[in-house]
């Protein structure tokens, strides 16, 4: 990171060889569409780049890239027109969904399409949700940050990142009552932190 700072080019490469395919990962989480996914991708690299002097070293260089990925991420689904959004009945179709909340059934054939049901109803209620809040769900819940990590990532406190937290939660458990009832035959009880206790 400190030979990139100081302009070369080759170190900086070594920093896209390594992280672009946790990158994508991000990317593709929030905006599930792959072209999408790959442009972003490209654009906060070259963000990176070309902000490279503004890296403190405070946070892993991950974590600042993160940050960029993100926000790149989430302007991009807030244009008119997006594609993600385009061809998400298409990826639905396809069951290529980049997100996999639900396990592989093991061999029961009516698991299997139980499971599938149920991932696509978490996948459309996860869509429904503001960018910001779909950002703050993908990072603690698929990909396991830390409160402090992304408030990081996110440029903003830890407790603006816990609210956000809690609201999505909030708002994915109020979308998913009807298939929470279906499953269990019972309305979720809220819990404090906004997540559906048994």
């Amino acid at each position: 990171m400190e030979r990139a700072r100081g302009g070369d080019r080759q170190a900086f490469r070594v920093l896209v060889e390594r992280y672009q395919r946790g990158a994508y990962g991000v990317a593709l989480r929030l905006l599930r569409d792959e072209d999408e996914a790959r442009e972003a991708v490209q654009e906060a690299f070259l963000r990176a780049y070309r902000k490279l002097d503004r890296f403190e070293g405070t946070s892993a260089f991950f974590t600042w890239l993160y940050r960029i990925v993100t926000n790149v991420s989430i302007d991009r689904r807030r244009r008119p027109g997006q594609r993600g959004h385009e061809s998400l009945e298409a990826s639905q179709e396809e069951d290529q969904s980049p997100i996999q909340l639900v396990a592989p059934p093991d061999g029961d054939p009516g698991e299997a399409v139980r499971r599938q049901e149920i991932g696509a109803r978490i996948q459309t209620a996860l869509d429904a949700l503001p960018p910001y809040h779909r950002a703050v769900i993908v990072m603690r819940e698929v990909d396991g940050l830390s409160y402090q990590e992304m408030a990081e990532a996110m440029n903003v406190s830890k407790g603006t990142i816990m609210s956000r937290l809690f609201h999505a939660r909030q708002k994915l458990q109020r979308a998913l009552v009807d298939c929470y009832r279906e499953q269990l035959g019972s309305e979720p009880k809220a819990s404090q932190d906004g997540i559906a206790s048994d």
